[in-house]
């Protein structure tokens, strides 16, 4: 059975959140902070793209994953 992360739907091997989503203890990180990281990740995949673009398209993928589809910042 494949598990994915439920914020950001990286393949992991157990649990609901992979470690690039979780702080020191474990937790899912707070939505602006991991927000933040994903934009960043789509800005080194995607070079050159307005800031506006990336991170509608992140808040629009957030949006689908289970960590964050209820999130107030994505109503």
């Amino acid at each position: 059975m494949d598990v994915t992360c439920e914020s950001c739907g990286m393949p992991i091997e157990s649990g609901r959140y992979c470690t690039h989503c979780t702080d020191e203890n474990g937790h899912l990180q707070e939505f602006e902070v991991r927000f933040e990281r994903m934009v960043a990740w789509q800005e080194r995949r995607s070079p050159g793209t307005p800031r506006t673009e990336l991170e509608a398209q992140t808040r629009a993928y957030m949006a689908t994953m289970p960590a964050w589809r209820d999130h107030p910042a994505l109503a």
